[in-house]
Formats: structure tokens, C-alpha cells, sequence
């Protein structure tokens, strides 16, 4: 029903998008009728072909998204490869204004779809019924997992266990079998989706298992023995008869050149538009309270280098010197000091941090190369040197003006959960990845949760 949908929508919104400016080009004539009736179905057909209406892309991921962008270009190539070889009259309008609005349209009306999907499942909809197999302490991590994301569309209707002669619950669950029953509870309880996690199935056992689930008409997920590693660092390489799980350990050059890019280029356009919103929030805080605008302050950035970074005061001048007064209110966790009621944050600073207006400055550090657009938030050198071992590998990457942490609750998170999140950036970042961070933190600053 979903993709069904998807297919709908993308065929109206397409004519919709197009429908006005090929009548306008053409008038009623039978080229209009022959571009209003192509366009929105090959449309179609270049997204299926680019898999946008595969089931286990819909609804979750970029990937129906980078398959919208993708079917965009090879559409434009299309209309310029007709145009040149078979002397076919095809607007340049059509073709620069008409096709990128058409996709861009498209994606709006996805991600609108998405959201509804997603409020959806929130409310028990539109779920998958799983089964989750494996030694009681995997089944309880991942159907913790899968149960603190209802938007993946995973509901956990039983578990299954070496033996049932145990608790006949795991974390809330039922136990419905063992593991040698998993075929038949499948099929007795309509389960959609199979989950193995840990070891407890491989090699044949596994094989014979994905051969029962066939006939049951079930899926069958296998949770490997990884921690915060997604999908596009993993390869599978068939080799020997063996199925071998490549895991990308480094970044490919062509990533670093095109995020290198889009850092230079895009954080030039946002301070060009930013400009004079700083100008007159740094006139607000010049006028409201004493000392300077701005606030320069050194901080820590890739591999260590270290590097001055550039807010908008948001402070009175003395809060460096308050702040030991301070450590018994700090709020925060592990190496951060927050505090929800700062009375060193003057009332021209809550504003301007409640909107994150402040750290406006910081795309000249995003032009200088010193920071990225999308990043782990850039540590003091103190936090830095109360790292424990495995934080040390966010500095691997520049900070960022965003990251996870922004877009995932801000200054109400944990030092843990903060932590978990610039790890999982810093491993598995991705040009995609990042366009979907700055997209969610425009919502997350006008929302102006957790900030303060």
C-alpha cells in the first residue's frame, strides 16, 4: 500500500510540478499532450530503475531520496541527448528550471509522505510483525533497539531462545519458542520479519533456517556482531563459496574532496545570507551589556590541532572566572558543564543561543577549513585532555557547526549519549548523511529544543 502510494505521488507531483510550464512552452498542441502523458511516467520508470520503490529503501534511510536525485539528472541528460541527436525542440527551461524543481518537488512530497509513515508507526500502524531469535542478552539488546525506534517499522511480537525451560519473558517480551521452533512460530503468529542477533545461528543451521522462512513467506534479518557500523561501510564479497563481510575502514579521497567542497562552497553562501543577521545581533549585544561582540575561544579540532573559534557573545565578559563558582550546579555529564539557568548567559545571549544565532560565526571557521558544516561539536582543551581512550576518535574528523548531537535532543543529552552519537558520525559520515543533518537541524533551531 505504501509503495503503491509513493507511485501516486510521485506521478501527480511530477505533473503537477511540470504540467504548468509544458503548456506553457507548447500550447495545446500534441507535443504538450505527448510530454504531459512521458514526463511523469518515465519519471517513474527512471526512479524504479534507480530502485526508489524498493520496500526496504521506503520509508527509512537516503536512499529513496538519492534515487529521486539520481532519475532528476539522468532525465535532464535524457532531454539534452534527445535534443542534440534527434533534433527534437527541447526548452532549456524545461530542462535546467523545470526538471531539478520537478525532483526537488518530489522529495518534498516523499519526505512529507515519510513523516506521516513515520507518525504512524508511533501509533502501532503500518508495522511489521518480528520475531527476534538468540541467546537471551542479544535478543534483549536488539529488541531494545528495535522497540526505542517504532519509525523503522519493527513491532516485537515474541522472542525465541536456546530454551524455554527459562523466564517466559525477556525484558517484557514473551518467549513463544526455541530456536528449533522459529519455522512454526513464524507461521502460527503471521511474523513478518525474522531477526537472528548474536551467534547462536550460522553456517548451515542459518541456511536451513532462510529455507524454512521461504516457504513461510517470512523475512530473515541477521544482526551482525558490529558496533555502530552502517550500511555503506559494509561490502559483501563472495569468494571461495564463503560470503565475506568487508568492513571500509577509511575514507575514500573522492568523499573528503566533495565534503571539502560542499564545506567551502555552501558555508560561503550561508555567511553571505547570515551577514546581516550577525550584524545586528552583534549591535544587540554591543548595546545590552559590556565588552565586545564577539567571543573568540580556542578549541580542539582534527587530530588535535588546535584553532580559534569565533561565537557571538552570549555571556557577560567575566563567566571564564565564574564558571569554578559554578561546578557544583553543573547539570551536565562526563567532561561538559551545562546549566539550563546560566546567570553568567546575559538576556540578549538566551536569545540568541535559544535560536543558535551565536554560533553563526562559526562559518568563517567553516570557510577557513578550520571546522565542517556537519561534525562532532568542537571540545575545549580541557574536556579534551579528560577523555577516556575511545573519545579521542572524534577527533579524527574537523567539528562541525551541526552534527547528530544537534539534531538529537542539543544540550538535553548525556556526555554518554552525546559521545555514542559523535562516534557513530565520526565512522559512518557520509555526504548524504551530512545533507540529512542540515536539513533536520534548520527544524531542530527553529524548534529550539534543548538549547540553552
Amino acid at each position: 500500500m505504501y509503495r503503491r502510494r509513493t507511485v501516486g505521488l510521485d506521478v501527480v507531483t511530477v505533473l503537477l510540478t511540470l504540467g504548468p510550464l509544458i503548456v506553457h512552452l507548447f500550447g495545446a498542441s500534441w507535443a504538450a499532450a505527448g510530454y504531459l502523458v512521458l514526463a511523469p511516467v518515465g519519471f517513474a520508470a527512471l526512479v524504479s530503475a534507480f530502485r526508489g520503490y524498493e520496500l526496504r529503501s521506503l520509508g527509512d534511510g537516503p536512499a529513496e531520496f538519492q534515487a529521486v536525485a539520481r532519475a532528476g539528472g539522468f532525465s535532464a541528460l535524457l532531454l539534452m541527448a534527445l535534443s542534440y541527436t534527434a533534433q527534437v525542440h527541447v526548452p532549456r527551461s524545461l530542462v535546467f528550471v523545470g526538471v531539478p524543481v520537478a525532483a526537488l518537488a518530489v522529495m518534498l512530497v516523499r519526505y512529507g509522505h515519510r513523516r506521516f509513515l513515520h507518525r504512524a508507526r508511533s501509533a502501532g500502524d503500518a508495522m511489521k510483525r518480528t520475531l527476534v531469535v538468540g541467546d537471551a542478552v542479544d535478543v534483549s539488546r536488539v529488541s531494545r533497539e528495535l522497540m526505542a525506534t517504532p519509525y523503522h517499522g519493527y513491532h516485537v511480537a515474541g522472542v525465541c531462545v536456546p530454551s524455554v525451560d527459562r523466564a517466559p519473558t525477556v525484558d517484557g517480551i514473551p518467549v513463544v519458542g526455541a530456536i528449533a521452533d522459529v519455522p512454526q512460530v513464524a507461521m502460527d503468529r503471521a511474523i513478518d520479519v525474522v531477526v537472528v542477533a548474536g551467534p547462536s545461528l550460522s553456517g548451515k543451521a542459518l541456511r536451513r533456517l532462510s529455507w524454512a522462512l521461504d516457504r513461510v513467506g517470512a523475512q530473515l534479518v541477521v544482526v551482525p556482531d558490529l558496533v555502530e557500523v552502517t550500511g555503506p561501510r559494509l561490502t559483501v564479497r563472495p569468494t571461495a563459496g564463503l560470503s565475506l563481510l568487508e568492513v571500509e575502514v577509511g575514507v575514500p579521497r573522492r568523499r573528503l574532496l566533495t565534503k571539502a567542497l560542499m564545506d567551502r562552497v555552501v558555508g560561503t553562501a550561508l555567511l553571505l545570507v547570515a551577514a546581516p543577521i550577525v550584524g545586528l545581533a552583534a549591535l544587540a549585544v554591543r548595546l545590552t551589556s559590556p565588552g565586545a561582540a564577539f567571543y573568540r575561544q580556542t578549541r580542539v579540532g582534527v587530530d588535535g590541532a588546535t584553532f580559534t573559534m569565533f561565537k557571538l557573545r552570549s555571556m557577560y565578559v567575566d563567566a571564564d572566572a565564574r564558571k569554578a563558582d559554578l561546578a557544583a550546579r553543573n547539570e551536565g555529564a562526563g567532561v561538559l558543564f551545562k546549566m539550563k539557568r546560566d546567570p553568567r548567559v546575559t538576556p540578549v545571549g538566551r536569545f540568541l543561543r535559544r535560536y543558535s544565532i551565536d554560533e553563526l560565526p562559526q562559518l568563517l571557521n567553516v570557510v577557513r577549513g578550520d571546522m565542517s558544516l556537519v561534525g562532532p561539536r568542537p571540545p575545549l582543551g580541557d574536556e579534551v585532555a579528560r577523555y577516556e581512550d575511545a573519545a579521542h576518535r572524534r577527533l579524527r574528523v574537523k567539528p562541525g557547526l551541526t552534527g547528530l548531537w544537534q539534531v538529537s535532543g542539543r544540550s538535553d543529552l548525556t556526555w554518554e549519549e552525546a559521545m555514542r552519537l559523535d562516534l557513530r558520525y565520526v565512522d559512518n559520515w557520509s555526504v548524504s548523511m551530512d545533507t540529512l543533518i542540515l536539513w533536520k537541524t534548520a527544524r531542530a533551531v527553529f524548534g529550539a529544543a534543548g538549547a540553552y
